[in-house]
């Protein structure tokens, strides 16, 4: 280990600390020291070259060093980092806006600004609230979310998450709201097998809206992937369904694609696979391809108009951030959209799932895989102890960071949720490296999970 590595290391552990990490542990080991990447390839201070299998916490689109972003945000610099949105505004947000409502689903019209997911997601809760009052129904003060889903770490969209792990330390702090059902066909909720089920998950949600509809303000969930649940994966026309008793109970559908947008699942957005349009979308993560923070909560023409009117009537929506619109980050999101167009991304996609696919089939096989779920290049594959009882290792035995240590001796780069071990690689990442990454990560499992 270098001298220069070595101090960064110190400083690190001295000073820095890190988010869902446990610092008492993290302290222990030698940092990972990442100063560069290139392709679909993260590079350490000593040289060493990672496969980057979860795009760096799911941000990452083509890869890094993308000419296009890179040339957006130089040629932003030079003219302006940054200015207000309030009441102004700038030619990055304004391009960027037609932009997103061009390739939104239909009847999508409106783009307010964050600077991240879980704040996108606040603006969604917030908005929704506030129409339901602009329309005169106020009584309605309470969401419909799903088990398993994770819509970030405010108090907000922590109330309409699912995951105690993440979640329950806060209890006492969020607001209430009603819960339906996981779409998690490997440990179903309601005891189920898919198709004979005839998605009775959705009608979970169908039941809360029958008997709670007046005070409802909208469904909240993760479209096709619950990503941070442990990618677990909808079954077809769950979506279609909700969105039909949304409709027929008029409650708002409030997708959050933080995750699954910018084609993570096939789709430019998951929703796509059902032709379906929410009242309102959530983006993030991957908007800016991995290099500015960037978010957006976008709606439809209807709800816009409710917060129209004279200043003295105070229907004003009363919510902004500093950064919101950011010229920098809207110039990255548009040089991210441009290499969607250059590199043919979405329509390259076909082979490279086709290839993700076909070679997770082979993981099924392993003693200790007991599923194996994936939507387009979102895969999660669960690990058990007991294949036929489906039980999970203990938390002490850490598996699937055993796993994961594994998969970085064979430079591969992966963060594994709990016993779910999972890949998400940039969509522009080679044939070739796409292989690596699976044959490594099959490896590591393989040896992890039977060593004596």
């Amino acid at each position: 280990m270098s001298n220069r590595t070595k101090k960064l290391g110190e400083y690190d552990k001295q000073f820095v600390w890190h988010p869902f990490t446990q610092m008492k542990e993290y302290r222990e080991k030698d940092p990972v020291v990442i100063e560069s990447g290139y392709g679909a390839y993260l590079i350490d201070t000593e040289g060493k070259r990672y496969i980057d299998g979860v795009s760096s916490l799911w941000v990452n689109i083509h890869g890094h060093k993308v000419p296009e972003i890179d040339s957006a945000i130089k040629n932003q610099v030079d003219k302006l980092s940054h200015s207000t949105l309030l009441g102004v505004t700038n030619p990055p947000a304004s391009e960027l806006a037609k932009r997103l409502i061009d390739i939104c689903p239909p009847g999508l019209s409106k783009v307010f600004y964050s600077g991240d997911g879980a704040s996108a997601v606040e603006v969604a809760l917030k908005m929704a609230f506030q129409y339901w009052k602009l329309k005169g129904k106020p009584e309605k003060t309470k969401f419909v979310s799903l088990e398993n889903g994770y819509h970030g770490d405010t108090l907000g969209a922590v109330s309409v998450g699912g995951i105690d792990l993440f979640h329950s330390a806060f209890e006492p702090l969020l607001f209430e709201n009603f819960k339906a059902p996981s779409y998690y066909c490997y440990r179903c909720p309601l005891n189920k097998t898919y198709p004979s089920c005839d998605l009775a998950c959705a009608d979970g949600v169908e039941k809360i809206l029958s008997e709670h509809h007046q005070e409802i303000i909208g469904v909240i969930f993760e479209p096709y992937v619950q990503a941070a649940g442990g990618m677990i994966v909808s079954p077809p026309g769950y979506l279609k369904k909700v969105r039909e008793y949304c409709d027929e109970y008029g409650v708002l559908m409030i997708l959050d694609e933080v995750a699954t947008g910018f084609g993570r699942t096939g789709k430019m957005f998951a929703c796509e696979h059902d032709q379906v349009t929410p009242d309102i979308l959530v983006l993030g993560k991957g908007m800016t391809g991995g290099y500015l923070p960037l978010s957006a909560t976008i709606t439809t023409e209807e709800l816009y108009e409710a917060f129209l009117g004279d200043y003295d009537e105070f229907k004003t929506f009363f919510h902004g951030h500093s950064y919101a619109g950011n010229p920098l980050s809207c110039a990255a999101s548009l040089g991210n959209l441009e290499a969607f167009d250059n590199n043919r991304t979405l329509k390259n996609l076909d082979q490279k799932i086709q290839l993700f696919e076909d070679e997770l089939r082979e993981f099924s096989g392993l003693k200790h895989v007991g599923d194996v779920r994936s939507k387009g290049l979102m895969a999660g594959i669960e690990l058990v102890e007991d294949k036929e009882n489906k039980n999970p290792y203990a938390p002490e035995l850490k598996m699937g960071w055993q796993v994961a240590d594994r998969a970085m001796e064979d430079e591969v780069l992966i963060r594994p949720l709990g016993n779910v071990i999972v890949l998400m690689p940039p969509i522009g990442i080679p044939m070739d490296d796409l292989k690596k990454l699976l044959r490594v990560t099959y490896s590591s499992i393989k040896n992890a999970t039977e060593a004596p």
